[in-house]
């Protein structure tokens, strides 16, 4: 009598850990479903420092990241002249010279290379804090921003096979 009065406690507490152990799951997993679950498109996007925005705001948002962006492709182009002109000098100087020179040459291009990554990884940053913002703003904000029609309109041009042949016979 003593041992089914002993399996009846066992069996008690083996029922206890297991509710106790799905009460845990059920929990930890609501928790991980809060903490992923988007925001809800009611919410206004937000600036890092916490202030609400408005649609004209965002929109002035979109042209300042698309200026910055634009600032950025013509200093790369500025930087690929100058090296170019450089490597133009390099190879029109004297051969007792031209160990020097491309060793300035090689230096510049790696300091090119290291500031110019490290504004694209910036650049690339604020463009995904700015996109969030629009799907925080609802699903209308991100059709409005000029960044994505720009975007549109040269993946069109790129795939528009119609438009490349056109080209192509306007060039002959």
């Amino acid at each position: 009598m003593n041992t089914v009065h002993t399996d009846t406690k066992a069996i008690d507490v083996m029922i206890s850990a297991r509710r106790m152990t799905r009460l845990f799951r059920s929990g930890f997993a609501l928790a991980c479903a809060l903490s992923i679950w988007p925001l809800s498109p009611v919410q206004s996007a937000e600036l890092s420092d916490g202030i609400a925005m408005s649609d004209s705001d965002m929109m002035a948002h979109c042209e300042g990241i698309r200026a910055q962006k634009q600032k950025m492709q013509a200093d790369q182009r500025a930087q690929e002249a100058n090296l170019t002109a450089q490597i133009a000098m390099m190879n029109s100087s004297p051969d007792d010279k031209k160990m020097r020179l491309m060793a300035e040459v090689i230096t510049h291009m790696n300091e090119q290379r290291i500031t110019m990554d490290g504004r694209k990884a910036k650049m690339e940053e604020d463009m995904m804090q700015h996109l969030m913002q629009h799907v925080c703003m609802g699903k209308d904000s991100l059709s409005k921003c000029p960044m994505i029609h720009r975007m549109k309109d040269i993946d069109k041009k790129r795939s528009d096979p119609r438009e490349n042949a056109e080209k192509g016979q306007a060039s002959q």
